[in-house]
């Protein structure tokens, strides 16, 4: 998985051919905008490109659907439960769905056969589809991927069955999405490199210029922002560039509701907004996070014209979560509630539709298989209908309206969360943190004489000791940025009490893991004078965990962080103790094709396997030159 109106942006429009039978009669506009200044928005041209009258037409809303029930993907629904689902989406004015899978799972058919059904029931029912071919590596899944490989057997049988549905399905099936987030590279257990993705795209223009495919089946790969060239450069290549030549639109994702915990400094109040109530702070907050994804949208668009290409830009998703454990609730971004997600949502249509762009807004029901272990992860809770059938506050109006009058999902009448309650929804508003708070706890003590991103050229970096106290008398520094104690997914705890020891209780998942992350929106600490240098911790606990401690650098959600770690454990030459012991550990052992300008969390601490949910203890920690 994976924005609002902004002001700051010349709409470059692309009208679309219309397609002459079932989805789309209408003209299309599609946005390949590009910013100018924030204060007009300004439709500048016209130019003709092929089309099938859908996408950036305003009459054909666009979600990204999964109908699933229960907590696994095993339990497929019924084309009478899809049927349910189908026409709750159209009272809501919805006319095309996105899915994810092709064959792993009989979803997809079962939702065409739902729609088709529709349609020979009401000659006036009309949904289309833009059917997504799921795109694995070698080895996807297991303890070993080779993202150099795919896995040619799975991505095979997706395309073969992606083309059979469009051909069965003709009416319905009207683009083709080769892969989701597949080649974003923190997608670490399945992602693939852009020429398997362009491999199968051109595999699909050929056989529409060949009639073995309907010619009016736009084709795309849906992917992050990065992975399109608007973030870091190392996705930047040549088959990339091939392949934005070779789609026939780019479907964009773009989520800063993620970016709340990853890259928090665009999220939290400034100290101008500390008087304005929770309600006050969130429409603020939300006013960021649009600007945050038009951004990387921008982003985007900026590198596809810097190859001379004039590519239609869609959002393939973005979404925002009503509900969240650690990360994004009560203890984290508090980024997840329903009021926020209203303001997203409507934020989010209004900037695309007046943008002339189709945006396939994540998503349409609550879907539990994805974090079945936690009720309360966000990733069950991105739905505009929760599991209940309830309508989140972003749908209130329309129960109001009686749209979803005589409309059930498993035989459940759509009602209200909140009972309805307004003034319950309200006092259900997470505050968003301060400035000062940062969302999390966090290590404030920094060098404010140093701007981030110059060298660290003192002996020591003291990230946390209680003798080592840097001052005009030594060459010692502190960071040049508070560092968040960051846990990863919320797969383990972390942390630190007055005394000056950092505390992690180790997860008991399939992995768990938490650093000390430098505040500044993903940019690094420049530790590059201390390449030779030296690691200094003491270290103590009980866990039986392997597991691995060290530093990282580069931006996990732009697909460049590398860990730069050695490893703990029974197994391992450095055994964890229950008493204290120091170690120093030279940066030799620890470089992993690291990028020093740009150490991102300057210690983080990651567990792999005999997890037990015990206790690592940490203090003293610095770098030396020496």
């Amino acid at each position: 998985m994976r924005t609002n109106i902004y002001s700051g942006f010349a709409v470059i429009a692309t009208t679309m051919i219309a397609v002459l039978c079932g989805c789309g009669q209408s003209p299309e506009v599609s946005d390949v905008s590009e910013s100018t200044t924030p204060a007009t928005v300004t439709q500048t041209e016209q130019t003709p490109a092929p089309g099938n009258g859908i996408l950036g037409n305003p009459d054909y809303v666009a979600f990204s659907y999964g109908g699933y029930r229960k907590s696994t993907r095993d339990d497929v629904p019924t084309v009478a439960q899809l049927k349910e689902d189908m026409q709750i989406l159209s009272a809501m004015g919805v006319k095309l769905l996105r899915t994810y899978n092709t064959q792993q799972y009989t979803h997809a058919a079962n939702l065409l056969e739902a729609i088709e059904q529709l349609r020979k029931e009401d000659s006036d029912f009309e949904m289309c589809v833009m059917l997504g071919a799921w795109i694995d590596c070698d080895g996807a899944w297991t303890d070993a991927p080779n993202h150099d490989a795919e896995d040619l057997e799975n991505n095979t049988a997706e395309i073969d069955a992606a083309v059979a549905l469009a051909n069965k399905y003709p009416k319905t099936v009207k683009m083709i999405a080769v892969g989701n987030e597949a080649m974003v590279h923190w997608a670490t257990t399945y992602f693939v490199k852009p020429a398997v993705i362009l491999k199968w795209v051109n595999h699909l223009q050929r056989l529409k210029a060949s009639g073995e495919l309907p010619a009016d089946v736009w084709v795309t790969s849906s992917d992050n922002f990065a992975s399109w060239g608007g973030g870091d450069a190392s996705y930047r290549n040549s088959d990339l560039e091939s392949l934005i030549e070779a789609v026939d639109f780019v479907s964009l994702h773009t989520y800063p509701f993620h970016d709340t915990h990853y890259q928090s400094a665009f999220w939290v109040a400034p100290s101008s907004e500390s008087g304005l109530s929770a309600k006050e702070k969130a429409e603020a907050a939300i006013e960021r996070a649009k600007s945050k994804a038009i951004s990387q949208y921008q982003n985007t668009l900026t590198y596809i014209k810097a190859l001379g290409l004039n590519k239609p830009i869609h959002i393939g998703e973005t979404g925002w979560a009503s509900v969240a454990a650690s990360l994004y609730g009560a203890t984290g971004s508090q980024a997840a509630d329903e009021y926020k997600a209203k303001l997203f949502y409507d934020a989010t249509r209004t900037w695309t539709e007046e943008a002339g762009m189709s945006c396939f807004y994540f998503e349409a029901f609550d879907e539990k298989w994805k974090d079945p272990n936690d009720p309360d992860g966000s990733e069950n809770h991105f739905g505009l209908i929760d599991i209940n059938g309830r309508a989140k506050y972003v749908l209130w109006d329309k129960v109001d309206a009686g749209v979803f009058n005589g409309l059930t999902r498993n035989g459940v009448s759509i009602t209200k969360t909140f009972d309805g309650d307004e003034t319950a929804l309200t006092e259900s508003i997470l505050t968003v943190p301060d400035e000062s708070d940062l969302g999390n706890l966090a290590l404030k003590t920094v060098n404010e004489q140093r701007t981030l991103g110059e060298p660290a050229t003192e002996s020591s970096y003291v990230i946390l000791n209680k003798t080592m106290i840097p001052d005009e008398s030594n060459d010692m520094t502190y960071p040049s940025a508070p560092l968040k104690l960051n846990v990863w997914e919320g797969t383990c705890g972390m942390e630190m009490p007055n005394d000056g020891v950092i505390r992690v209780t180790t997860g008991t998942g399939d992995w768990w893991g938490c650093g000390l992350e430098i505040q500044a929106s993903g940019k690094g600490e420049n530790l590059s004078t201390f390449e030779s240098g030296t690691l200094h911790f003491e270290i103590k606990g009980d866990t039986k965990s392997h597991f691995t401690i060290g530093f990282q650098t580069g931006v996990y959600t732009a697909g460049t962080q590398t860990n730069n770690a050695v490893a703990f454990g029974p197994d391992e030459k450095r055994e964890l103790s229950e008493e204290w012991k120091k170690w120093s550990i030279p940066m030799t052992e620890l470089i992993s094709g690291a990028n020093l300008t740009d150490v991102t969390a300057v210690t983080f601490v990651r567990g792999d396997r005999q997890l037990d949910g015990k206790h690592i203890e940490l203090k003293n920690l610095y770098f030396t030159q020496k």
